[in-house]
């Protein structure tokens, strides 16, 4: 699951917009190895998850295990070359992941954090690199191989130890200013906690789409996808921000998944839809936060309304998408209420502080049988050392407290520790 993706698209168009001028990005090109990056995030990752001896969200007897538990030290190298000067720039960017098993066992695996062995045992490490080559012209650039991918209809997980990584093309173009388009085509998707390149399942997928900003304050974007027999999503977004007095301001986002599913991912022998959408409002008064948030999910079928996953487990960008659950079954309505804390006001640069909690409810649960709801109460706190030899140290707490009603999930408790260090190598 996903922390609210809140304002993500307005943010990655500001910031390119910032860097436009009249001179295109290639024809300042410093080159090939004037403009390299090395980079090495360093993740230790603790995890447990439990399930108040409910069998891992079902019937005991068919899940038989209550209790996950994992902790580990993940290694994420990314290198990123320049662009080679010319008229058409090539450059190459490499990825290298390396996850450390340092605590788990069989009766508490976690197959979503380590891989497992023949017989059931977490693996003591799991590893995966790749490659991509990538061509420069004017403000348009086409990457091809294995790589990130951050957009609304196609976007790779890096909620545990590793992320996940796809390999096929994508054409980022931002030719006119305050537009940035976006084309690809990717044949795998591997998973967060596998070596294998293709380990999700993901057949092919194309994808169409941009971020328009009409102002500093304010930008749509729309995008659609076609997942090989699987389904095709249209996506859209507006996002408003609104300056009030000194240190207030208001802010708006609207997200919506409008989802066509085919009879081979469906398993009901026809096609099935989903119309999913959320608007947040968040009012901003100096260091704090305060955040409301409504989202709604129409149609879908056996309690399943949006469905992502093997088009990138990181592709639900709503508001109520959180630690653990994201609100997102047959017909279900939900809200949030949200309370953030900047301490840098208070003369603590670093450190933060995040609540919040969420209640859904009209799920259905099928012909003859009561609606179900769920509820989420999440609390997550985090320190970014600012100086020293620490400079860029994170440590972070996330809590989840989890409980569902009428075959849904019943309660639990989902606890991450989380440490990471970025290392500058180049």
């Amino acid at each position: 699951m996903k922390v609210m993706k809140w304002s993500v698209i307005a943010m990655a168009v500001a910031a390119g917009t910032s860097q436009m001028a009249l001179a295109s990005s290639q024809s300042e090109s410093e080159g090939f190895v004037e403009g390299s990056s090395l980079t090495i995030l360093n993740r230790n990752l603790y995890m447990n998850r439990d399930f108040r001896d409910n069998g891992a969200g079902g019937d005991e007897t068919e899940n038989g295990q209550s209790y996950r538990e994992a902790w580990g030290h993940g290694f994420i190298g990314t290198f990123e070359s320049g662009f080679t000067q010319g008229t058409i720039g090539v450059g190459v960017d490499a990825i290298g992941l390396l996850g450390v098993k340092l605590d788990s066992g069989t009766d508490r695996a976690w197959p979503d954090v380590f891989p497992r062995d023949g017989e059931g045992r977490p693996q003591d490490d799991y590893s995966q690199a790749g490659a991509a080559v990538k061509f420069r012209l004017s403000d348009t650039v086409l990457k091809y191989g294995t790589q990130f991918v951050a957009l609304p209809v196609f976007s790779t997980d890096d909620a545990r130890l590793l992320p996940e990584t796809a390999r096929g093309a994508l054409l980022t173009s931002s030719e006119i200013e305050g537009l940035e388009l976006n084309v690809g085509r990717f044949t795998s998707l591997s998973a967060k906690s596998e070596a294998d390149h293709d380990s999700v399942g993901l057949d092919e997928i194309n994808f169409v789409g941009g971020t328009y900003a009409f102002t500093d304050n304010f930008s749509t974007s729309l995008y659609y996808s076609d997942v090989k027999d699987a389904f095709e999503k249209i996506y859209g977004n507006a996002n408003y921000n609104m300056a009030l007095a000194d240190d207030q301001s208001l802010a708006f986002d609207f997200n919506i998944y409008k989802s066509d599913y085919d009879s081979e991912i469906t398993g009901t022998g026809s096609d099935e839809d989903n119309t999913i959408w959320s608007l947040a409002a968040t009012y901003s008064l100096g260091a704090h936060g305060f955040t409301v948030a409504y989202q709604k999910s129409h149609g879908g079928f056996d309690t399943n309304g949006y469905i992502y996953g093997i088009d990138g487990g990181g592709t639900v960008w709503l508001g109520n998408s959180v630690q653990y659950s994201d609100f997102y079954y047959e017909d279900e309505q939900s809200w949030q209420v949200r309370y953030d804390l900047d301490m840098a006001a208070y003369g603590v640069s670093g450190l933060s502080f995040m609540t919040r909690y969420i209640d859904g409810s009209n799920i259905n649960m099928g012909a003859g049988n009561p609606d179900a709801e769920e509820s989420e109460w999440d609390i997550e706190a985090k320190y970014v050392f600012q100086e020293g030899p620490a400079k860029d140290l994170s440590l972070r707490v996330r809590q989840a407290f989890y409980q569902a009603t009428n075959g849904l999930d019943n309660d639990l408790s989902d606890t991450r520790l989380i440490v990471e260090y970025p290392l500058s190598i180049l």
